[in-house]
């Protein structure tokens, strides 16, 4: 069944009317996310790190610390950021206009007040050139209009990924919001190790050591000045930058190395879900088969149904 006749599911999203809320809202959930990087446990490339979905927002599910859990939750329908622990403490904070400086500091005084204080880096993750978190006065936005119909792409998209990754029997992770780069994604491997990019650094010695498929969505990023789906294999295979993937919409990126499709044209279409669904599967199709993939091995061929 088509899904345009549901336009609340896939909203119009214009970089231009919410670029300084959103580099406010990166930010803010790297706060978060860094509370992950110091409590969670390991997990292989980096997943730990990662923020996941909840029906309201993104979660940091619970974390060790001393002898209790702590958790914090972003609310995108009320806006709220809730920090909660298995004793039953529980600061809110609203999401509203103020400095990222002003949030690292009620974010951690809300810990102290839970008396889970905690250390982390001030220095943003894969932003270059940004102001320490605990002195940027600079961004101090927050749209909550934008934010939602951002939220509900998340939805959307993470909806028509986890129905595409029920279909691979290797390793895979599941939907992650990775908050250094501030896009929801899904990464696939096949069990190859692989050299990791020179001069990548630690991030990338963790997160790309085994040839992988990843895909995923960002509201603009890099070279890409624009809401996109995006889908990249690594090593990337000799003769991917001239396959044709579907949809039709969807191309190849020189500059940024990967296939691209533009969220504001699939929204569009008659079924924004099915172009979705084409361009994760025909991106890793192409992937897997010039990559020499062992795809008999790696993919089940119907899913069961339990009687």
């Amino acid at each position: 069944m088509a899904t345009s006749n549901v336009p609340d599911r896939w909203p119009p999203l214009n970089l231009e009317e919410w670029r300084e809320t959103r580099d406010t809202l990166h930010l803010w959930t790297q706060i978060v996310g860094k509370l992950k990087v110091e409590l969670a446990p390991f997990e292989n490339h980096l997943w730990h790190t990662a923020l996941t979905l909840t029906g309201r927002g993104l979660t940091t599910g619970p974390l060790p610390v001393d002898h209790d859990v702590l958790q914090a939750d972003f609310d995108f329908l009320d806006h709220q950021l809730t920090l909660s622990t298995g004793r039953g403490g529980r600061q809110v904070l609203s999401l509203s206009p103020r400095t990222v400086a002003e949030f690292y500091a009620e974010v951690m005084a809300a810990l102290d007040a839970l008396e889970t204080p905690i250390a982390i880096n001030p220095m943003p993750q894969e932003i270059p050139g940004a102001t320490p978190l605990d002195t940027d006065t600079t961004h101090k936005s927050y749209d909550p209009d934008p934010v939602g119909r951002w939220w509900r792409i998340l939805q959307s998209t993470s909806r028509v990924m986890e129905e595409h990754r029920r279909w691979y029997t290797g390793k895979t992770s599941s939907v992650l919001f990775y908050w250094g780069s501030f896009d929801l994604a899904i990464a696939r491997y096949n069990g190859v190790p692989c050299d990791p990019p020179k001069g990548g650094g630690y991030l990338f010695r963790v997160a790309e050591c085994e040839t992988n498929w990843a895909a995923g969505f960002w509201p603009g990023s890099g070279a890409a000045e624009y809401s996109a789906f995006y889908a990249y294999a690594y090593p990337q295979p000799a003769g991917i930058e001239h396959a044709v993937v579907q949809p039709e919409q969807a191309f190849w990126s020189t500059e940024m190395r990967e296939f691209l499709l533009p969220y504001e044209e699939v929204r569009t279409l008659p079924d924004p879900d099915a172009a979705v669904r084409a361009f994760l599967q025909s991106t890793y199709e192409t992937s897997a088969d010039l990559g020499g993939w062992d795809r008999e091995l790696l993919e089940l061929k119907a899913i069961p149904v339990p009687r």
